[in-house]
């Protein structure tokens, strides 16, 4: 009896040492952002967007919430601290005036997981952090590229019946599915080899003008999973401003994601989400 018992202790002590650490509620938005409800400095509470890609947190001048007790000095504050439920954060650095995703007063990025196994679980929404690599079943590997502290995976393109390999920004802040590069935009012409759905033009002072135009790209391919008719935007016109190709909100909510603690591979598998609409930028 008393071997049983100590047995018994010894698998539930493993299961514990090897399941969750701490588990952060968020809320998805209808724009696709994630909404975390914070303490800053134990006095400002703050509604703030999860931004894969940034690593630190930020203010919005168009807030909602007053933020009076971060302190800046030239638009930054270092050694602030945030309460996430349970956790709190030491040494969190603010950036101010940085613009956000509907319903946040401002950003909060991955500085809060680091060195840390964390998963965003769509299907319950919230984040895990773990101790210890939790069980994998199910789930697919891929290669993360990491540079400047933002997360890069590779993905098939198929275009006019070719399959072109690009590297895309994890983009938690954009509410839609892909945006291109311009690079990559009249590289492949996809202004005449994507379905265009919609266009809008805007002009500066000067009367240069940028064009954003809202296709539909046929498949994209990532790992084994393919996406079909994929929501896929891009801008033409006198202005270049888009570098990097974007991996945005429509389509990391369609899976669910354990990101290793060195960062050098991301696991996925579908979510809830997986098969829903493709968000409609207007």
């Amino acid at each position: 009896m008393l071997n049983k018992s100590l047995i018994i202790i010894f698998l539930v002590g493993e299961f514990l040492y090897c399941t969750a650490q701490e588990s952060i509620p968020f809320r998805l938005t209808k724009h696709n952002n994630i909404i975390i409800k914070t303490l800053v400095n134990e006095k400002d509470s703050l509604d703030l967007m999860f931004q894969i890609a940034m690593k630190d947190a930020s203010i919005s001048p168009e807030r909602k919430r007053k933020a009076d007790h971060i302190i800046f000095k030239d638009e930054i504050s270092d050694g602030n601290t945030v309460q996430i439920a349970n956790k709190k954060y030491e040494n969190i650095r603010f950036f101010d005036n940085e613009l956000t995703g509907h319903e946040a007063d401002g950003k909060i990025g991955t500085g809060i997981f680091h060195g840390k196994i964390f998963k965003i679980d769509y299907d319950d929404n919230k984040f895990v952090i773990y101790n210890h690599t939790p069980d994998l079943k199910n789930y697919q590997p891929l290669q993360l590229f990491v540079e400047n502290d933002l997360f890069y995976i590779v993905a098939d393109n198929v275009i006019d019946g070719k399959q072109h390999e690009a590297y895309f920004l994890l983009q938690s802040g954009y509410s839609g599915g892909l945006m291109y590069s311009n690079e990559f935009a009249d590289g492949k012409e996809l202004d005449k080899n994507l379905k265009i759905t919609n266009e809008k033009t805007m002009k500066n002072s000067a009367g240069q003008s940028v064009i954003t135009k809202q296709g539909i790209l046929p498949f994209l391919k990532i790992g084994n999973i393919v996406l079909k008719d994929v929501a896929a935007g891009f801008f033409t016109g006198d202005l270049k401003m888009q570098h990097k190709n974007y991996f945005a909100a429509d389509l990391l909510k369609r899976f669910n994601w354990i990101f290793d603690a060195d960062r050098k591979t991301v696991y996925i598998k579908k979510s809830k989400h997986f098969d829903e609409p493709y968000f409609k930028i207007k």
